[in-house]
């Protein structure tokens, strides 16, 4: 333990630093024991095992803790004797083995005032740990797995759970644990983290605002230029004229010119070096203070191999966790956030998908099952897979289960896609298990660790393969202190998306934007998206985007995707996260500020609560039209209003009137038709009278009535065609009545150029 590595230990007292050497040295022995179950004979796990049991013992012999010098020199022996060759490290002597660990960990862990009455209490686990490890030769040799199905015999560890989770699961009554040494100044290194990233990224901004100044003064120059150049046509202009003394000076003030140019020059060129080198220095200061924010994926995941082990042994299987990408650095906090996400689907793993041995090698695969955990940078981003070779998820199952639930209908759910239906195990109390237990089937499971995910502005991605395993892709960002975000105005003042929630970004004309119950649509790669209006979401007033195209981002994914209108579309910035004052409390759609490159504040929107804002919204119907009225100047051809609940008569009518030149919006009843032409300009409406919530004739009175719309021509086309229906129509202010029954396809458009002539303006 060098002060090199971990710094100046004064301030540590010597229980604190005997904590700090068993944390290290109680890791090297379960990676050993867990290595040595995996590969018998590894002489190198045995020689570090040994050096790590005689280290403890020694620490602890210091700091008087007599009970785990005995377990150290226990374990000692029984590696020696490994070594030897004259004991098997069998997986029931490692399970006693591990239990010495796992009290040394937790004697490590009590403070002063407690450890005596905690000793006491747990005398006789303690005893039996010291007898167990004292007695390891004696413990049996199971023999090898055969290859033939047969009853599994009862593992000899069974008899040592009760004494191991005595002690490792259950917290002392009589004294609490004492903290890991160093854990109280783990906070305040954090702040000072957060304190230098701050000043780095401010001193960045500094960096950038050099731009501007040389931009100055590159105008200075051509106006000096300019300046230089009249002074040599004066001079020119005097010489002509022959007048001595003002030729004089006029040569004076030339010659004064040619330093003052050279000036200018020498000292823009070093104006613009300084700027890349305080660009460069201020951006090195980022990088290396985001560096140490930086952790090994290990430091989160170093647990792991253990408690897969132990479980799969609980469980009556046989399961190994293969990890790679161990040295991917991974941002401290996210590391700490999805450590619980990660053990979830780890014992999700062994729970639900991994076989036991029998009916492994029933199905031809070996009795080992492998769990393989692998984290790389991917694009900028984090990526971890979870991938097991169990028995995958029965999809049949997910949409039985589906069905029974009421989530979908049998012919809605036979028509599911794999993926589709593994979305379903991210619902909250969705459980394919019919019983619960301590692990699972409460159905509190993948949807935690989805949301978790989701909170780190990461996705999950599941994939099965019956029979053959399943598997997790996880995205997550490297660093939650920098983020990569698409800069927009809106309303006019800049807000950020995070890049990773953006799925991509487009320019719609107003011509393609098409109303449908009173919401705004346009199609993108086959697919419906809703336009939405940012100014809107934000509550910042009416959208003022008046342009041919409305430049739009998609946020989203399937059918909560949304198109958000934004004023304009500035670019992609790398931002410095700044958290907002907890006194402001959880701002809707927000979720935290930064300064741009040019030191203007920018406010990074919470994607899911937007799109929680936008549902909202949706579900009220207080939707504002962002093809506004003044656009319909620059409108080519008449516009009409479609109001009828028929499927079937709505399109045959707007494919009549499209083809005539017509522009065409629609509605499915009367209070969608209300709705809609208040929102928008037409030429002529043409509705039906039998409709659900409004029918036609009240629509009718409805926009008669309107001081805007009371001129609007409005034309009913009904199968009522009675002498009664058709006065009830007319005198409710229709311009035109005319049945379906005795109408065809001319009839219809030349009633329409009857009220509004052809479909020109």
């Amino acid at each position: 333990m060098s002060q090199d590595q971990h710094g100046d230990l004064s301030a540590f007292s010597m229980l604190d630093l005997f904590r700090m050497e068993a944390d290290s040295q109680t890791q090297i022995l379960t990676d050993g024991l867990l290595a040595m179950e995996r590969h018998a004979g590894d002489a190198a796990a045995v020689e570090a095992m040994m050096r790590a049991a005689h280290s403890i013992k020694g620490a602890a012999a210091i700091v008087g803790l007599q009970v785990v010098v005995q377990l150290a020199h226990g374990m000692e022996d029984s590696f020696v004797a490994a070594q030897h060759g004259r004991l098997k490290l069998t997986p029931e002597r490692i399970d006693v083995l591990l239990s010495g660990v796992d009290l040394i960990v937790q004697l490590s862990r009590l403070d002063d005032a407690g450890a005596e009455a905690w000793l006491a209490a747990n005398a006789t686990q303690i005893d039996q740990t010291l007898n167990a490890i004292a007695g390891i030769a004696d413990l049996p040799e199971l023999p090898a797995l055969p290859s033939a199905a047969a009853p599994l015999p009862p593992p000899v560890a069974e008899a040592q759970a009760p004494m191991a989770s005595g002690l490792a699961g259950d917290e002392p009554e009589t004294a609490a644990p004492a903290p890991r040494a160093g854990a109280g100044t783990a906070k305040a290194a954090a702040q000072n983290f957060d304190k230098l990233l701050s000043l780095a990224s401010e001193s960045r901004i500094n960096a950038h605002q050099m731009h501007p100044f040389i931009g100055a003064l590159q105008r200075f120059k051509r106006n000096q230029s300019s300046l230089f150049s009249a002074v040599e046509h004066l001079h020119e202009a005097i010489a002509r004229s022959g007048d001595a003394g003002l030729m004089e000076k006029s040569l004076l003030a030339l010659q004064k010119t040619q330093p003052l140019k050279q000036f200018m020059l020498e000292h823009i060129a070093d104006i613009e070096t300084y700027e890349r080198r305080l660009l460069a220095v201020s951006q090195g200061m980022v990088d290396e203070v985001l560096a140490l924010r930086m952790r090994p994926f290990r430091d989160g995941i170093h647990a792991f191999p253990r408690m897969v082990r132990d479980l799969a042994r609980s469980l009556g299987k046989e399961v190994q966790l293969e990890i790679e990408g161990e040295d991917t650095l991974v941002d401290r906090d996210i590391l700490a956030k999805i450590e619980s996400p990660l053990n979830h689907m780890l014992r999700n793993a062994i729970d639900h998908g991994m076989e036991g041995p029998y009916e492994r090698i029933d199905a031809g695969k070996v009795a080992l099952g492998t769990i393989r955990m692998e984290a790389r940078h991917r694009a900028g981003m984090l990526s971890i897979e979870i991938s097991d070779d169990g028995r995958g998820v029965d999809l049949e199952k997910i949409r039985q289960s589906v069905i029974e639930r009421k989530m979908a209908s049998p012919a809605m759910a036979a028509a599911l896609s794999p993926g589709e239906l593994l979305e379903f195990l991210f619902l909250p109390a969705f459980s394919l298990k019919a019983t619960a237990n301590q692990l699972s089937g409460r159905g509190v499971g993948l949807d935690i660790v989805h949301e978790t995910i989701r909170q780190q502005n990461g996705t999950v991605r599941l994939e099965s393969e019956p029979g053959r395993g399943f598997r997790a892709l996880i995205t997550l960002p490297l660093t939650q202190s920098i983020v990569r975000a698409l800069v927009v105005d809106v309303h006019g003042e800049a807000y950020a998306i995070p890049i990773v929630k953006v799925e991509s970004v487009v320019r719609v004309p107003q011509a393609a934007i098409h109303t449908l119950e009173n919401k705004q649509f346009f199609e993108l790669k086959g697919e419906h998206l809703g336009l939405v209006s940012a100014a809107q979401v934000l509550e910042l007033g009416e959208a003022a985007n008046q342009a041919d195209d409305l430049p739009v981002v998609v946020i989203g994914r399937g059918k909560q995707s949304y198109a958000l209108v934004v004023d304009a579309i500035r670019g992609e910035q790398s931002l410095a996260v700044q958290a907002i004052d907890p006194i402001f409390g959880k701002m809707r759609d927000i979720s935290a500020a930064a300064l741009l490159d040019d030191g203007e504040p920018v406010l990074i929107l919470d994607v899911p609560d937007l799109l929680l804002s936008i549902d909202k919204l949706l579900h009220e119907g207080g939707l504002h039209q962002l093809a506004q009225a003044g656009h319909t100047q620059q409108r080519r051809a008449k516009r009409i209003l479609v109001v009828d609940d028929s499927l079937t008569v709505r399109e045959m009518e707007r494919k009549l009137l499209l083809a005539r030149g017509f522009e065409v919006d629609v509605a499915i009843d009367g209070i969608d038709g209300w709705n809609v032409v208040r929102s928008g300009e037409y030429d002529l409406v043409i509705t039906d009278v039998d409709m659900p919530r409004m029918d036609g004739i009240e629509l009718v009175s409805l926009i008669k009535k309107d001081l805007h719309l009371h001129k609007l021509p409005v034309m009913i086309v009904s199968y009522k065609d009675r002498p009664e229906d058709r006065a009830r129509g007319l005198s409710a202010g229709a311009d035109y009545y005319l049945t379906k029954g005795s109408f065809h396809d001319e009839t219809l458009l030349d009633a329409v150029a009857d009220l509004i002539g052809d479909a020109r303006l």
